[in-house]
């Protein structure tokens, strides 16, 4: 039998010692109440965790970055890594037809083929026109807000392709109420001068952004962990969560800790089967939710990369991959000398064609399809390869998300266990938006 030691209680026990985990137990730690992180893994950082090998440094969860429109949680994510930041202006491109085009693709129009060029601006126009007219219906799923906002040009050449081939899933089954906010809407003015070759600037919010010199991303997470590493358990793999006395005994099978309050920040999916007595329509409620997993695969370089910060790909048959980011761009240490690197993000579910290939055939294919995207010059500048897989990477909003994630909250809620953080509350946030989740949670504390 095994034997079950009950640990001292503690006010809060967080489950998942990811970016979102990290920063909760040091926001609560702050307002003096002690904590307990719970990370099954043997390292912190979920998404946001890096590996070195042969001197190279990648981030295991894709390419990330620092950026963000809300200044305080920008100015956290700066002074945690205490000078260990380097700033870069944003040089980020979409492969189109062998073109290296401006990103966004509504101000990079300049730069396609003619024929292509007025498609974009005609159908943008015609669009426009409907609209005003009251000829085009409100939306109904995220393919048809794309074509409302853009016109059948822009979504046709490049904002379908690219959303199915990193969603993995048909744009006309995908909800479209999370995208206000996300994929701002172009000015007019910055469409038309943009078809004519009058250069503009989108997304500046990421015009400009941050990265650490050392220890990839993974290094803030670090810097916002360092007050609170004593009360980090890891190696903790929750098995079973029950109400006790008006509060919760989590257990790995061996140890068992009481906590009066319940946080949680890693998936649903690992949670929920946690919990005794499920009933069936919350259990069915989370097998209908839908996500992408990720395989990150990793090139080191002998000699130079092209100066561009990341680069997407929304052409299957240029490969897999969705977008490609060069970290040796991002930071002056990640690569060794004379030497820099490549990762490319390939979004996939299990029992798919790529969830069955080998990390050799994953590695053969990319390095293949880089080399003839001209992204590579050679085989034999190839000095180190690698792959990463991450079960959850993207939260995809198909047309039952919200009926179905109401389910879940509202269970949840009536159990006393919070949700915070991407994959708990099963959104689509970003590094900031997990933090300010975090930040704004501790407002309501306790």
């Amino acid at each position: 039998m095994a034997l079950i030691v009950y640990s001292t209680n503690v006010k809060s026990a967080i489950l998942g010692g990811g970016l979102t985990g990290i920063t909760l137990a040091r926001l609560i730690q702050d307002l003096g109440d002690e904590v307990t992180v719970l990370e099954r893994e043997e390292r912190i950082g979920g998404l946001c965790r890096s590996k070195t090998e042969a001197g190279f440094t990648f981030d295991l969860g894709g390419s990330h970055i620092i950026f963000s429109r809300d200044t305080e949680v920008l100015s956290f994510m700066l002074s945690v890594l205490a000078g260990n930041v380097e700033q870069r202006a944003r040089n980020t491109k979409i492969l189109y037809k062998g073109r290296h085009v401006r990103y966004p693709f509504e101000n990079g129009l300049y730069q396609l083929p003619a024929e292509d060029r007025f498609f974009c601006i005609n159908e943008f126009i015609k669009n426009l026109i409907a609209i005003e007219k009251g000829e085009v219906a409100p939306p109904g799923n995220f393919a048809e807000w794309i074509t409302c906002t853009f016109g059948r040009g822009i979504a046709e050449c490049y904002m379908i392709p690219y959303n199915e081939k990193i969603w993995n899933y048909p744009a006309d089954r995908i909800s479209h109420h999370w995208v206000e906010g996300r994929i701002p809407r172009p000015p007019i003015e910055d469409i038309i001068k943009s078809a004519i070759g009058i250069e503009t600037e989108g997304y500046v919010h990421q015009a400009v952004f941050s990265y650490p010199v050392e220890g990839g991303i993974e290094a803030l997470v670090r810097g916002i962990a360092e007050p609170v590493l004593p009360a980090i358990r890891t190696g903790f793999s929750v098995t079973s969560i029950r109400e006790e006395d008006g509060g919760f005994a989590i257990s790995d099978g061996r140890e068992t800790l009481y906590a009066d309050r319940l946080i949680s920040t890693i998936p649903l999916q690992n949670l929920l089967p946690c919990l005794s007595d499920l009933p069936p329509e919350v259990q069915a409620a989370c097998d209908a939710l839908r996500y992408n997993s990720l395989c990150s695969v990793f090139i080191g370089l002998a000699g130079e990369v092209p100066g561009i910060s990341w680069l997407y790909i929304p052409d299957e048959a240029t490969g897999l991959f969705n977008r490609v980011s060069f970290p040796s761009n991002y930071s002056r240490a990640v690569a060794p000398p004379g030497h820099s690197s490549i990762l490319a993000e390939i979004t996939y579910n299990e029992g798919d064609a790529v969830s069955r290939m080998t990390d050799t055939d994953i590695i053969e294919h990319t390095v293949t399809s880089l080399i003839a995207a001209g992204l590579i010059p050679s085989r034999d500048s190839v000095a180190y390869t690698g792959v990463e897989r991450v079960e959850f990477a993207y939260v995809v909003y198909d047309l039952e998300y919200q009926k179905n994630i109401a389910t879940i909250r509202e269970f949840c809620r009536e159990c006393g266990i919070d949700l915070v953080g991407r994959f708990s509350q099963f959104e689509y946030l970003n590094m900031d938006g997990c933090i300010r989740s975090a930040i704004d949670f501790v407002k309501g504390y306790p």
